[in-house]
């Protein structure tokens, strides 16, 4: 399970460039003037051998100097709930300021593990400037240069130090599902609609390190976890943002989760976050089933399925073999039929593909339509196999790996989605010296 760290900080202190760093991405927009990440930044990275989630908060700042204090602690609050490390990142180049030492005063109360980036620190005067920041009373300071990347070594070593792997006590090997979307698509009646009036079926089960409730269903012939999301959890009535909210806790239910069922609101098409959160699940190679809710609010003909399911093909092209199920949680239509779909999805994500079987019938395909020659050099595949991952992943050996380009690792793909039922999953492909 990964953990999710948050960068906070005011605005212009290069939150978005260490973003990019770590991620060794250029997601974010940079640009000096202050308040221009505008969009939901979300990333993956890599160190020491763990995966973690990466999110950077500074586009939830509206660019007007009189909120930005209040808006700034609204971010801090929501980061501190739903992540697990915080980098606190300040600037050496202008000081301590009055919002620096606000957020300081949040963080100086919370329980999680905060560290203190100060960046800008490129050259030795700098270096001993940041030692200012110790009177923030965050304890150990971390001179970083977000654009060079001096000292974010040990800032990542000092982050992922921090983790801690979550434990669950004795709990089943069954699939754990998460329902995510866009606010007010229908998440909570669907899962109101699944489990009805039947609670005596429902026992939550805590043992994980961050809380995160799991809610077990046990009925026609189903069994499996239903992983936390928004709507499940009364809240305190507290003023937020509601779609930064949503996204931090539709992240933290993708990680959690084997399959995801995202649900789009039928009435509205398909929108931009939507597909945000589609490449989050695919980011995190979950599983997915495409829920199209409100379905009976549609007016149709006999085309009117084709469509939309075209509609959805062409946005999240080139990964189109997802199962797409058209729901009603008023008349619960379907509904059955995409709990049945999320656990064939889950099946095919841990499906084991024989070596002998996969290079029997690859053989043929790559002989039929090998990689293109490049520089005058033929590429030769040797043998393919799948890797012990807990999510498809298949090793190509041949001679000349960096020849291959993405086409052909399409063709293959396509040709392993041909032959064997990898419905609803990501699949990685790797080319290996051999």
């Amino acid at each position: 399970m990964a953990n999710i760290v948050a960068i906070v900080g005011r605005p212009n202190v290069g939150k978005s460039t260490l973003f990019n760093r770590i991620t060794q991405s250029r997601q974010a927009i940079v640009h000096e003037s202050s308040g221009v990440t505008r969009d939901r930044h979300y990333g993956k990275a890599f160190w020491n051998g763990h995966e973690f989630s990466l999110i950077d908060t500074g586009g939830y700042i509206t660019n007007s100097d009189d909120v930005f204090e209040e808006e700034i602690r609204k971010q801090i609050i929501l980061a501190i709930e739903e992540a697990d490390v915080i980098i606190f990142t300040v600037d050496v180049e202008s000081g301590i300021t009055d919002l620096d030492q606000v957020v300081a005063g949040i963080l100086r109360k919370i329980k999680k593990p905060v560290f203190l980036a100060v960046n800008k620190a490129d050259n030795n005067k700098r270096f001993m400037e940041a030692n200012e920041f110790f009177s923030l009373g965050l304890g150990e300071i971390f001179p970083v240069s977000a654009v060079n990347g001096t000292g974010t070594g040990e800032l990542l070593d000092a982050v992922t130090g921090a983790f801690v792997r979550a434990v669950f006590e004795d709990e089943p090997d069954i699939p754990k599902f998460a329902v995510v979307g866009r606010p007010n698509v229908g998440k909570s009646s669907f899962i109101n609609a699944m489990i009805g009036v039947e609670r005596n079926i429902v026992t939550p089960i805590s043992g994980t390190t961050r809380d995160s409730i799991h809610t077990r269903y046990q009925q026609f012939g189903l069994d499996f976890f239903l992983v936390d999301t928004a709507g499940l959890r009364k809240r305190a009535k507290v003023s937020e943002d509601v779609e930064f909210y949503s996204v931090m806790r539709s992240i933290r239910a993708i990680e959690n989760a084997d399959v995801c069922l995202l649900m789009i609101d039928a009435t509205e098409g398909v929108k931009a976050q939507d597909i945000t959160i589609f490449g989050n699940i695919q980011r995190n190679r979950k599983g997915v089933v495409i829920l199209v809710n409100k379905w009976d609010l549609v007016e149709k003909d006999t085309h009117s399925t084709k469509k939309f399911t075209k509609e959805i093909q062409e946005r999240i092209s080139p990964y189109t073999d997802v199962p797409i199920i058209f729901t009603s949680t008023v008349t619960k239509q379907r509904v059955l039929k995409a709990l049945e779909t999320a656990i064939e999805v889950y099946n095919n994500r841990r499906q084991k593909v024989p070596t002998h079987k996969l290079n029997e019938l690859l053989q043929e395909f790559i002989i039929a339509y090998p990689p293109p020659a490049n520089k005058g050099k033929f590429i030769k595949i040797k043998y393919a196999t799948q890797l012990p991952n807990q999510t498809p992943s298949f090793a190509f050996f041949c001679n000349l790996p960096q020849y291959i380009k993405e086409p052909y690792k399409r063709y293959l793909e396509n040709k392993i989605r041909e032959n064997f039922n990898f419905t609803g999953v990501p699949i990685q492909i790797f080319f290996r010296e051999k």
